[in-house]
Parts: C-alpha cells; structure tokens; sequence
C-alpha cells in the first residue's frame, strides 16, 4: 500500500546565521548551486516558527550555541515553480519567517549532503551579493543594519 506523501506548509523560516563582525555563513544547495542562509518549512508539529528556527538550524548545520532573535518580519513571496509539487494543488505562494542566530566566532557546520554540499563564511556585503534569493539579500542588508545602525550600505 502507497502513504499518500505529505504535503508541505507554505510557511517557514528564514534563519541568517553571523558573527559579531557580520560574517555571514552561507550554504550552497543540494544539486542547484544556489547559496542561502538557513531555511525551511514549519513542520505540523512545530508550536511556532521558534521551534522551526531552532529545528532548522540544528537539522541544516549542527549548531545549536548562539543567539535567537525573532524580527518579528515575515516576506511573502511566489513559490518557484520547479517547488511547487513539493506543496498541496494550488498553492503559489510561501510566507517565511525572519530570524537571525549569532555565533560567537566562525565554526565549522555539520552540512545534511542531502539539502546542502558546501558552506562559507563570508562579510555581509559579500554575503548579500551571493545569495540567490531576495529575500536573503533583504534579511542580510536588514542585519547589517541593525547591528552596525547604517542605512545606506557604508
């Protein structure tokens, strides 16, 4: 007998991983070449997009010691076509949820192969001209802005 597969929520969670400096790490995608931060789908047993955060972050890098901090800011954008079976018939669109986990240095991630092949650290300016999505280009610049208190890229 076939399990019917579940589908994914289209919620989840956007997690910028960086050091006090503003090093950002970043992790290229399993059989795409696309770099992001930490991201991922709100599983139905989650009781709220902290547990996703810390859930994804521990899942996508091993790292567990750090800082949390909910921006209380969600994005909502179309869902990329070549994603779309992964979620019910009909839906286009994925609302995600913006998070940011300071480390005090940089470390080393334990990667799941499966989801992503490699990692890198890198300053944010950096960082935000190599992320694929924008609204990982959009949490970095956020970030940096909040930590550094600048609003125009300097």
């Amino acid at each position: 007998m076939l399990v019917p597969m579940a589908f994914k929520l289209p919620e989840s969670v956007l997690v910028v991983v960086h050091t006090p400096r503003l090093d950002i790490l970043l992790l290229e995608r399993a059989g795409t070449g696309f770099w992001q931060s930490v991201t991922g789908s709100r599983e139905p047993d989650d009781p709220d997009f902290e547990t996703t955060a810390r859930r994804e972050l521990l899942e996508e890098t091993g790292l567990s010691v750090g800082t949390l901090t909910d921006w209380r800011l969600t994005n909502r954008y179309e869902i990329w076509a070549q994603w779309r079976g992964r979620y019910a018939p009909g839906v286009t669109h994925n609302v995600e949820h913006v998070f940011s986990f300071q480390v005090p240095e940089l470390t080393v991630a334990t990667l799941d192969p499966v989801e992503h092949v490699a990692q890198l650290w890198l300053p944010w300016q950096d960082a935000m001209a190599k992320v694929f999505s924008p609204t990982n280009r959009d949490a970095i610049w956020q970030l940096s802005k909040r930590v550094l208190g600048h609003s125009d890229g300097a």
